[in-house]
């Protein structure tokens, strides 16, 4: 084994290895056949190759070329841009551009996504891997010879993925060589993975979480990978059978969607082993490992990788972990640590103001190796020295740490980050609309929602039709933006500045003296929220043990 710093090197170990190495559909090839396959994309994309950073935009749901495309860029010293095929528009035109992508490789499927896109390059520079003319290119460079690895760097960079900040615009994230190969070698030389195990990869590879959780560590075990093109609630089990699928990765609500699919009494008779991820809902991983028979491991981190926390046997439910070193709760105003939480008789928080606090690594960057082409967003990320994760969390008496959400323009649905600002910015298109304020509310089962309080100018007010169409029409408008619930309001309560006070509708959530709108989650309907589904949602938290993230109810009198 290597020195854990070059993703070259594990493939390098891969390159002789004919046993399976990805499975995908009807389709099979051994790892020494994946290797070449990079080898020879390595070789077309050095043959593109022009003047400035060597990198790759990549715009392709999990398919065998997105591995081969990350595989080639190790090999050839590219890097590969992974974007977000939810964004649209302006949104999509600036990732593609501020990450100083030379071309675009992506699918048939996306090409619509792209179709009024200003990109910085010519439509020769987008190649699309259904046209013969990727599969005529790629045939000149059949049989290369695997170039062996060169010098060792591990901070050498490999992708730059997308996260979402306090401003609201996404941030290219730097990932190196090191960020990518450690991991996937720890979690060999703990037992999570083996060569024998089948990996489940169907969670986004665009995403961090999908290539240090799963891609890496079959790469570095040779393990199989079981890859699907997108993940499927009611396609899970039966893929777990046809692949004999041992190892899953997961991030945010899978293992929810799995578990509102109709049991069966033989759901257990499967050949998983364990299901790693995170921000998997409490309960749901003893539900899940009960159901199918498996361990599940359920961690905390970012794509940043600023801060970590550690479970152990020992943590109690609800908890992620202990801190790692130099990892505290500090107060935003202050930046003095926080004082424990005090529970009250059913476990809620009763000192919420002063025992929730900001996760920052005091000890400096930890994982952390900034952000692409965005100088004021490090500072930001760095201020005074010490890594700023904007997640917000309490701690016990025992010092085990408990996650409690994120700053208010930090948004985390269905496993995707992003902030309320570029939300804000397409609600405001709406000419009846004199302010808009967009937040995180808590999701029943994980993360969050998305919530916005409308003020309309006078003589106009929310109508639901009005309002789906015109979200319709929004072509930007990110897949998971929608606002869940949308609160209608007189006034937004606000500073001396005239600074919204998100936390102040945060904590209202819809129990609010406002009329509320509830989205159906399939569509882009609203309809009334009434004073009963108010109390049906408060039971659904608690059937979750999730009302500890729910303020005390108030006495609502509620707008006729």
């Amino acid at each position: 084994m290597g020195s854990g710093e070059s993703v070259a090197e594990l493939l390098w170990e891969r390159a002789d290895d004919d046993r399976p190495g990805l499975r995908f559909e009807d389709r099979t090839w051994t790892w020494r056949q994946h290797v070449q396959e990079a080898a020879a994309r390595a070789a077309l994309l050095r043959s593109l190759r022009v003047d400035g950073p060597f990198h790759i935009g990549v715009l392709l749901d999990n398919v065998p070329d997105f591995s081969f495309l990350l595989a080639a860029a190790a090999l050839c010293d590219a890097v590969v841009v992974g974007i977000n095929p939810t964004r649209r528009g302006a949104e999509l035109a600036r990732d593609i551009a501020a990450t100083h992508c030379q071309l675009l490789v992506t699918e048939a499927k996306h090409r619509v996504t792209l179709e009024d896109v200003a990109l910085p390059f010519g439509p020769e520079r987008v190649f699309d891997i259904d046209t013969p003319a990727w599969t005529d290119a790629l045939a000149g460079f059949g049989g290369v010879a695997v170039p062996p690895p060169g010098p060792i760097d591990g901070s050498r960079l490999l992708m730059l993925i997308f996260t979402s900040g306090t401003s609201g615009e996404p941030k290219a994230v730097r990932v190196t060589n090191r960020k990518i190969a450690y991991p996937g070698i720890a979690m060999m030389n703990t037992g999570a993975i083996g060569p024998d195990d089948v990996a489940y990869v169907s969670m986004p590879i665009f995403h961090s979480a999908c290539v240090m959780q799963a891609w890496a560590p079959s790469v570095a075990s040779g393990a199989t990978m079981a890859m699907r093109r997108r993940f499927s609630a009611s396609g899970f089990l039966p893929d777990v059978r046809r692949f004999g699928v041992t190892y899953f990765h997961y991030v945010g609500k899978p293992l929810s969607y799995i578990l509102a699919t109709p049991e069966q009494p033989d759901d257990a008779d499967n050949t998983l082993r364990i299901a790693c991820g995170n921000e998997a809902a409490p309960l749901d991983i003893d539900r899940f490992a009960a159901r199918f028979g498996c361990r599940v491991s359920d961690g905390f981190g970012s794509t940043e990788g600023g801060v970590y926390v550690i479970r152990s046997a020992e943590t109690p439910p609800g908890s992620i972990g202990l801190p790692g070193p130099g990892v505290q709760i500090l107060d935003i105003a202050t930046d003095e640590p926080v004082p424990a939480a005090r529970f009250d008789e059913r476990g809620r928080v009763s000192n919420p103001d002063e025992a929730i606090g900001e996760l920052v690594n005091t000890a400096g960057s930890g994982a952390f190796e900034g952000y692409y082409n965005n100088d004021a967003a490090n500072t930001e990320r760095m201020r005074g020295g010490m890594y700023r994760s904007g997640d917000l969390a309490y701690r016990d008496e025992q010092g085990f740490y408990f996650f409690a959400g994120r700053t208010m323009d930090w948004l985390r649905v269905d496993g995707e980050n992003f902030g309320a600002a570029p939300v804000e910015r397409i609600l405001a298109r709406d000419p009846s609309l004199s302010q808009v304020a967009v937040y995180a509310v808590p999701d029943v089962d994980t993360g969050d929602q998305v919530m916005a309080a409308l003020k309309y100018h006078e003589g106009s007010g929310f109508e639901p039709e009005r309002f789906a169409a015109f979200l319709a029409d929004q072509h930007d408008l990110g897949t998971k933006w929608a606002p869940r619930f949308v609160r209608e309001v007189t006034e937004l309560p606000s500073t001396e500045t005239n600074k919204v006070l998100k936390r102040t509708l945060a904590r209202e959530l819809w129990e609010c003296a406002d009329p509320v709108w509830v989205r159906d989650p399939r569509s882009l309907a609203y309809r009334r929220l009434e004073d009963d589904e108010r109390a049906e949602l408060r039971a659904a938290f608690a059937s979750q043990d999730r009302d500890h993230l729910l303020p005390e109810p108030v006495p609502l009198r509620i707008t006729p």
